[in-house]
């Protein structure tokens, strides 16, 4: 699934190999069965998804947001019923969500190409994460690069504080987990 997509629509894939687990894994850290409301950006073949599930958080209390057609799908098939998945760009996600998660998202986890995406999209897509988490709530998010998966003029805008998390040297390529949290209110 993730090669022939990959082939038909590298620009959305932005990857040359699925996630590993060991980078799934360091993405859901923090998170059990007591954390609220979970929203994943980007589940691709559902990798991090399927380590998100398995740190004990009810499926009822995640959401996932695909754009993909053909990997939604595969989603829908391979997870358990009780997840929300929606087939939408995640700029979409304040709209949809905000009415049934009033106390905002435990956080937000990105498995989007952000540094592969235009300047306006990835703002867009920023926004609709803070829009969507709780007050102190972070937007989990990882980069194959050396330094953080957000440029510093967007850091600076947005005021977030940046916390670097686990470099996963056990993927194709490595790559390192970025939590950001927004300083204020």
């Amino acid at each position: 699934m993730f090669r022939r997509r990959l082939l038909q629509n590298p620009r959305q894939i932005s990857a040359i190999a699925p996630s590993s687990r060991e980078l799934a894994n360091a993405m859901a850290a923090g998170i059990g069965p007591h954390t609220g409301p979970m929203v994943e950006f980007g589940p691709g073949t559902g990798r991090i998804t399927r380590a998100i599930l398995e740190t004990g958080l009810p499926p009822d209390r995640l959401t996932l947001f695909e754009l993909d057609r053909e990997l939604a799908a595969h989603l829908g098939a391979t997870l358990p019923p009780a997840v929300t998945i929606h087939q939408q760009p995640a700029q979409t996600a304040p709209d949809l969500m905000r009415a049934s998660m009033p106390k905002g998202a435990a956080a937000v986890i990105s498995g989007l190409p952000l540094l592969s995406m235009p300047n306006a999209v990835r703002h867009e897509i920023v926004m609709a994460a803070f829009k969507l988490l709780a007050p102190g709530a972070p937007l989990v998010q990882f980069t194959y690069g050396p330094r953080p998966p957000l440029p510093a003029d967007l850091i600076a805008e947005l005021d977030l504080r940046v916390e670097k998390g686990a470099r996963v040297l056990r993927n194709l390529p490595p790559a390192r987990v970025y939590r950001f949290y927004r300083r204020t209110p």
